[in-house]
């Protein structure tokens, strides 16, 4: 079966590209040139391959420059296979999960029931929504999970506009987290593979080993978070239970302070501090002086009013009785 060929108007509308980006990747030495025949330039399916090549590199993010270094390193025989396998596996997904999509209805629904433009662009602009041309007011969803815990965040009483702010501060320091990562596996791991062109098979057994590494830098992440959470929001619960015990009654009574009277009622010396005693009393009573005094006076106010009760028994058991 003969080889297909391609006018260039033919071979741009087959890769999707134009007769003005051909010229120019010709003219960049990033396509080979056609098979002059006649008047005529004849491409064939190998310019129709290479031309979906750079498509997809670009797509990636890759520059032309850098297309031209790869596709370069596959001419003198350095192989390209390798390499475009390593882009495929660091370019695929991080992530088991599927992408979902959502219409502008669901959406307002799903946050209240209240259309909000505002939070829908700043959401399109974070990447948690990609509106679909195709579809006038849908939108792609690349992590359902995401929009799920905004979602969850909001019903719980969180503003959209906390939310996304949020979400802001902690890309910021997981693409921090992400780096380091990659700095230590580069370091470590990957530094076999730089300084020279790789060759195919080195490009395969690292392509093999971002396989094998791919799920470490998530793992760890997870593990540390739970770590972390649990360390802080126990510190953080304490701090709260502190801040909220003068005024919380927990139980039907509270220990409060007192300086203990001796047989002889002893005064303390200058330098000599009070001994001090734990007495239970009522929640009620503690709640009634708390509310008279304050919360900073409670406990000097119950001692001074024993004291003074203490005293006034002394005094009337001096008093003659009638």
């Amino acid at each position: 079966m003969p080889e297909a060929e391609y006018r260039i108007e033919d071979l741009a509308h087959h890769s999707g590209t134009t007769v003005r980006t051909i010229r120019a990747y010709q003219d960049r030495g990033l396509l080979p040139k056609p098979e002059r025949r006649g008047r005529a330039n004849v491409y064939r399916d190998t310019h129709l391959a290479r031309l979906r090549q750079i498509g997809g590199l670009l797509d990636r993010g890759y520059t032309l420059a850098s297309i031209k270094e790869l596709l370069d390193a596959w001419a003198t025989g350095r192989g390209l296979g390798g390499v475009l396998g390593l882009v495929a596996e660091i370019d695929g997904p991080w992530s088991d999960e599927e992408p979902g999509r959502i219409t502008r209805a669901e959406l307002d629904e799903r946050f209240g029931g209240t259309q909000d433009d505002e939070a829908v662009a700043d959401a399109v602009g974070l990447g948690i929504l990609v509106p679909l041309p195709s579809s006038p007011g849908g939108f792609l969803v690349p992590s359902p999970r995401e929009l799920a815990v905004a979602a969850e965040l909001h019903a719980a009483g969180v503003p959209l506009r906390a939310i996304s702010g949020h979400l802001r501060e902690l890309r910021t320091q997981v693409e921090h987290i992400a780096s380091r990562f990659l700095d230590f596996t580069t370091e470590h791991v990957f530094q076999q593979f730089l300084g020279h062109p790789p060759t195919d098979e080195e490009a395969t057994e690292a392509a093999s080993l971002v396989r094998r590494l791919r799920p470490l830098a998530q793992q760890t992440v997870d593990a540390e978070l739970a770590r972390a959470m649990r360390t802080l929001a126990t510190r953080h619960l304490h701090q709260h239970l502190e801040t909220w015990a003068p005024e919380a009654a927990p139980s039907d009574s509270t220990e409060v302070g007192r300086e203990p009277t001796t047989e002889r009622m002893t005064p303390p010396t200058e330098n000599q501090q009070p001994a001090m005693e734990q007495v239970t009393l009522p929640a009620a009573t503690v709640g009634s002086v708390r509310a008279l005094v304050g919360s900073g006076n409670v406990a000097a106010f119950i001692t001074a009013a024993a004291e003074r009760e203490v005293q006034a028994r002394v005094m009337d058991g001096l008093l003659p009785r009638p």
